[in-house]
């Protein structure tokens, strides 16, 4: 005889239901910006690339760890973008005692089909004015 599942009490039930949702991870800096009200879930247009991108270029001797605060992420997720972003010769850097000093191709051409026909500095004008 297979065993009878007991209904939920009234108690429980109201429980459930008063219960708030749980919050969202709050930004990682204060400068970070908020989700649009009424979301659903939090996005940006831009990705961590061109965040990390555009950090560097305001302050071309940022440290990793300032940048991934400032984007939300990881320090080994900004060196792993930084090394894409290397590779693809957007970035160029130069060693300094214990600090790196990088320098942007503003002349690159971005990198996806719908945007190729801009360059990496119409990016970084465009957002950082």
């Amino acid at each position: 005889m297979p065993l009878k599942k007991k209904a939920p009490s009234a108690v429980s039930k109201s429980i459930k239901a008063v219960r708030p949702p749980k919050p969202l991870a709050a930004p990682a800096s204060a400068s970070a910006a908020a989700p649009a009200p009424n979301s659903k879930a939090p996005w940006t247009f831009l990705t961590n690339h061109s965040h990390v991108l555009l950090l560097i270029a305001r302050d071309p001797e940022s440290r990793m760890r300032d940048v991934a605060q400032q984007v939300g992420i990881t320090e080994r997720a900004v060196q792993r973008i930084v090394d894409d972003l290397q590779e693809y010769g957007v970035l160029s850097v130069v060693k300094r005692g214990r600090r790196n000093t990088y320098t942007v191709n503003m002349r690159l051409p971005l990198r996806h089909p719908v945007e190729n026909r801009r360059r990496v500095g119409d990016l970084i004008g465009m957002v950082n004015g």
